[in-house]
């Protein structure tokens, strides 16, 4: 974990604070207790500045078990997470023309998960998201053992899950990250 000072801290609650009240996602809780869990977890704050910088507006989507789950609620991909492939083996097999990095990679290193078919297809249910741009979804292991992995798109009004290889990469691509706390 970088260094996370206080005024980063301070900005990032204020902007949640907002995001959270302004699209409401889920009732009866109040900013007051989100804040509370958010803040005993500094691993977890962190993580969810990552998440922010790097365009994902964050927001609290669900709460399962008195477990919070944030979600990247941005409409397009998150900028800061574009051009990459799928995981470190595809980053590894590519001979040509790699990449900066892997999506899971990158997660890894934010300390968030990306999203499966399942939490990609409920995001959906909140808005219209990735319009323009497609999302690495977390790759049932079979079809990450023949080399493919899969994506998300939301096109004609409809939520597609697609397949590619592994190790290709686009600048429409990218992926949407979880947060539970």
């Amino acid at each position: 974990m970088e260094s996370f000072t206080d005024q980063q801290k301070t900005e990032l609650l204020k902007i949640l604070e907002e995001r959270i009240i302004k699209n409401q996602y889920v009732a009866d809780l109040t900013w007051n207790d989100v804040s509370n869990k958010i803040t005993a977890q500094t691993e977890k704050l962190w993580s969810l500045y990552q998440m922010e910088i790097t365009g994902g507006e964050p927001n609290l989507v669900a709460v399962e078990n008195d477990t919070l789950i944030f979600c990247d609620c941005s409409l397009q991909t998150p900028a800061g997470r574009i051009s990459l492939c799928y995981d470190e083996q595809a980053l590894r097999s590519r001979k040509k023309n790699k990449p900066a990095g892997s999506a899971w990679g990158l997660a890894d290193q934010m300390g968030v998960k990306i999203l499966n078919e399942k939490e990609y297809h409920f995001l959906q249910t909140l808005g219209e998201f990735d319009t323009k741009t497609s999302s690495w979804l977390n790759t049932p292991a079979k079809i990450r053992r023949l080399g493919g992995a899969i994506f998300g798109d939301r096109r004609y009004d409809h939520v597609f899950i697609y397949h590619n290889g592994a190790e290709s990469y686009y600048a429409a691509r990218g992926f949407r990250a979880a947060l539970h706390i």
